[in-house]
């Protein structure tokens, strides 16, 4: 296994180690937008950072995910999201964490969805590496 395999498993662990909060959190009436939100675009970033380190792309350290999806991209692959989505996700990292007044560009439904989405498709890719 090649250390850029190995490091895209491990970050796609944390990916849905994240997702599983998400998803104990989304049936509950209670669960603030602002705390989905956070967990679906935390666990996005995790499962674009896995691709990009097993396509070998050089990754800064950040939350935005327009950074990210533009890297794997440029380097040729293809998401199932456009890179619009998954914008609504960035203000989710940390200006809602820190902001009682959340304007939502996006529902509980479609941050469960764009979760899902990303997650499998990194998933595919990086089991198709083995």
């Amino acid at each position: 296994m090649t250390p850029q395999l190995e490091e895209a498993r491990r970050l796609l662990r944390l990916a849905r180690r994240v997702q599983e909060t998400f998803d104990l959190l989304y049936p509950l009436p209670k669960a603030s937008l602002a705390a989905l939100g956070f967990n679906a675009q935390q666990a996005v970033e995790k499962s674009l950072k896995a691709v990009a380190t097993l396509r070998g792309i050089e990754i800064r350290r950040t939350h935005d995910l327009t950074a990210l999806v533009q890297g794997i991209e440029n380097d040729g692959a293809s998401l199932p999201l456009d890179i619009e989505a998954l914008r609504r996700l960035n203000p989710f990292a940390v200006e809602y964490r820190y902001n009682d007044e959340i304007i939502p560009a996006t529902s509980r439904d479609e941050l469960r969805e764009m979760l899902s989405v990303i997650i499998d498709w990194a998933t595919n890719i990086i089991e198709a590496s083995r």
